[in-house]
């Protein structure tokens, strides 16, 4: 069966670095034709080009890409697309940044595609346990930073002297939140959150 050699390049609208993805993937011998590429913004993952090229990719053929992060937005995304790609559609995957990540390797059909599993699975293992690390360290560092009384947040504001009277005025309904709020220069939803505080 004749194989077909595709890659793939990811771009958010931010980055702009398509360029050094390119010339890898050319390095490597792609068909500058068979490259697909998908500039994103940073909220839309949205990837027709990447679909596009999920339908042509078959049994045998080669997806290369620059770096893993190209298949997904986090682990959990990656790994179900380098399933999908391996397990599903029988295709091959070559990561150039890290040469384990190669499908390819000679005994395919138990070497090189165990192998690659294998770093896959370690490396989401890592990436998931550097992220709750950094949520724990975040956490701690809040706990400590409030044990030494540190406020978090916006200041809250002052409550003036005027306020006192004001309320009163209010509670009397001899003026409303609304004009009690613009005389103390403050939101409405503030002047009612002092009121019920009180």
């Amino acid at each position: 069966m004749n194989s077909t050699i595709y890659g793939y390049v990811r771009v958010s609208t931010k980055e702009q670095c398509e360029e050094r993805q390119l010339i890898a993937l050319q390095d490597f011998s792609v068909p500058p034709n068979n490259i697909f590429m998908d500039k994103l913004s940073g909220k839309d993952f949205n990837r027709p080009q990447y679909q596009k090229l999920l339908k042509k990719l078959k049994a045998q053929d080669l997806l290369v890409v620059k770096s893993i992060d190209r298949l997904g937005r986090n682990y959990e995304e990656i790994l179900e697309q380098w399933r999908f790609i391996t397990k599903e559609k029988k295709a091959d995957i070559v990561v150039l940044d890290m040469p384990l990540l190669n499908t390819r390797q000679p005994g395919r059909d138990l070497t090189g595609t165990f192998i690659a599993d294998l770093v896959l699975q370690i490396l989401s293992y890592v990436a998931q346990t550097e992220r709750e690390n950094i949520k724990q360290r975040q956490r701690e560092g809040i706990a400590a930073a409030k044990n030494r009384g540190v406020r978090f947040g916006r200041p809250r504001k002052e409550v003036p002297l005027e306020f006192d009277l004001l309320c009163s005025e209010w509670k009397k309904k001899n003026i409303s939140s609304r004009e009690a709020a613009q005389k103390l220069g403050i939101s409405q939803d503030t002047f009612l959150r002092w009121v019920h505080g009180k």
